[in-house]
């Protein structure tokens, strides 16, 4: 799928550069968490470090839902093509019903 897809926008550079940042922190996070597993390190302290992870991607995975709602959900809600407009709406409801899988 294209990014933004019809007529959509992208995430403003603020978020854009917040979520490269956070995701960068999550890396370092995750080597860390090997390394705990590599030294046998206490179970519960890997597992709060795994759960920071969690917290952070999740993080991530927020400000780009808002970001999207605020741009191409927005923009097929007030466009012409009544298609679009379920497409996007089925996507949203689709992303929710997937996060509650995890």
């Amino acid at each position: 799928m294209a990014y933004p897809p019809q007529g959509g926008r992208e995430i403003s550079m603020i978020d854009h550069e917040d979520s490269i940042r956070r995701l960068k922190t999550v890396e370092g996070h995750i080597r860390g968490i090997q390394r705990m597993l590599d030294e046998r390190a206490y179970c519960i302290d890997i597992i709060r470090q795994i759960e920071a992870v969690q917290s952070a991607l999740n993080k991530v995975s927020g400000q780009i839902l808002e970001g999207h709602l605020n741009s191409c959900l927005i923009s097929a809600v007030r466009g012409e093509d009544p298609d679009e407009r379920e497409r996007m709406l089925k996507e949203i409801t689709d992303v929710f019903y997937a996060t509650k899988k995890v």
